[in-house]
């Protein structure tokens, strides 16, 4: 598995960018859902990162710059056809070394307080994220669990 920063025009990153935000959209009210689209994705603060094993896209993920010492992980999302191998175990760590290199104190994410984001807390969970108050701009919502990992 090779981990690379993309710039979200391939087709098959399109496509998991869509895949992402319509699994959000079925698992989370529309005010409760903080997935970006393309554009967000692309904003100057934003790293996006795919996992690729030849030309078959795995995975991605996202960290958002928050200020100097904190950042937010973004748009974690395995692609259904490689669910359970792994892959967003590696993009994670890539992701927390990049933020620790970077000289983050802290990465926190939002991720859905529903039983389907169950397999995603508990990965979260697995590398020290502990639950928090909203952070940044979020607010507290009854659909959204927060979380955040010192470096």
């Amino acid at each position: 598995m090779e981990i690379k920063v993309d710039d979200l025009s391939g087709h098959q990153v399109i496509g998991l960018i869509a895949e992402h935000l319509q699994g959000m959209a079925a698992d989370s009210p529309p005010e409760s859902i903080h997935a970006l689209d393309l554009d967000g994705l692309k904003k100057p603060e934003i790293t996006f990162w795919c996992a690729w094993e030849a030309e078959e896209l795995l995975g991605c993920g996202a960290m958002k710059e928050l200020n100097l010492e904190h950042a937010e992980l973004k748009s974690m999302r395995t692609a259904s056809t490689h669910l359970r191998k792994g892959v967003a175990r590696q993009i994670l760590a890539h992701i927390i070394e990049v933020a620790k290199n970077r000289g983050y104190k802290r990465i926190s994410l939002e991720t859905g307080s529903m039983d389907s984001f169950i397999p995603a807390r508990k990965l979260y969970e697995d590398f020290g994220f502990v639950y928090c108050e909203p952070f940044a701009e979020y607010s507290l919502d009854p659909n959204s669990a927060f979380m955040t990992k010192e470096l």
